[in-house]
């Protein structure tokens, strides 16, 4: 039978998301620990788990079909790498960022300095795009301490909060690359095995969906459910169930979770009362 490679991070947030997901998927597999490669018990599927700069190559040769890594890594290694969704996690930025008492008004600025970065390809295209004439230093790992050894005059890094960059008296100027973790396969990937990553993006949409919405209950007075569900941003109409008491019905539905509160307060002013909100696990559409 016929089973999809994915690779994805050996460490780090990113390999915990990554589990996260494909457990809520429902992907059962054991005793990853310290494992190059796991078996999945119940989905034709084997688990890479390999060193994050080592997956652009090992999915562009092909000795793995699918992987999960970030944009930064697909744009650094500028491989035949084709983005198959966003899964909205391990969300960051690749910047530039200068000592604290550098001015800074404009690109211009830049122009001439030393730049540190693990990140060389993704700088140089930048750099180029812009016409700005900067000296690389390729570093792999602690580059935001490069400027007080006297090795740059700023650098060019990941940056998540922004925290590693104020602790080392740098200011972070220009982002030049937002990135997210993403499905991504090679540009030759066996279609004999669409099938299988079909079913996939399947479950993991199902996953993604619930992550980004809630189920709602509310007490309705019988009256204002007309009104109360014209407020409601909802995928369909809401139900409607009778309530015990006389004159009032609950009313359930499916909402954004970013818009919940956008419209807590119209749905309370048009007569909602003891409004429940609930994680949905799946949401299978």
């Amino acid at each position: 039978m016929k089973k999809i490679n994915l690779a994805i991070q050996k460490s780090g947030r990113l390999n915990k998301e990554s589990i996260s997901l494909l457990e809520k998927a429902g992907i059962k597999f054991d005793n990853f620990k310290d494992q190059l490669k796991v078996d999945c018990q119940n989905f034709p599927l084997n688990i890479y788990f390999l060193r994050n700069s080592d997956i652009p190559r090992y999915l562009s040769d092909g000795v793995v079909d699918i992987a999960i890594i970030g944009q930064n890594l697909i744009q650094e290694s500028e491989l035949n790498i084709d983005e198959i969704m966003n899964l909205n996690f391990s969300r960051c930025r690749v910047s530039i960022a200068i000592p604290l008492n550098m001015k800074y008004s404009g690109l211009k600025d830049l122009n001439n300095l030393k730049i540190a970065t693990s990140y060389p390809n993704t700088l140089k295209k930048f750099l180029s795009n812009n016409n700005l004439n900067c000296e690389i230093h390729k570093i792999n790992g602690s580059v935001e301490i490069s400027p007080n050894i006297g090795l740059s005059d700023a650098v060019c890094d990941i940056v998540s909060t922004g925290n590693t960059l104020y602790k080392n008296n740098l200011k972070e100027v220009l982002t030049i690359l937002d990135s997210q973790a993403v499905l991504c396969n090679s540009n030759n990937f066996d279609l004999t095995k669409k099938e299988i990553l079909d079913k996939l993006i399947f479950r993991i949409n199902s996953v993604l969906r619930a992550k980004q919405s809630k189920y709602i209950l509310m007490n309705v007075p019988n009256d204002k459910i007309k009104m109360v569900s014209s407020l409601l941003p909802v995928l369909k109409s809401p139900t409607v169930l009778p309530l015990e008491m006389e004159g009032w019905s609950s009313l359930h539905t499916v909402i954004d979770d970013d818009k919940f509160w956008e419209s807590i307060d119209s749905i309370k002013e048009a007569g909602a009362e003891d409004i429940l909100v609930c994680p949905i696990e799946k949401m299978v559409l």
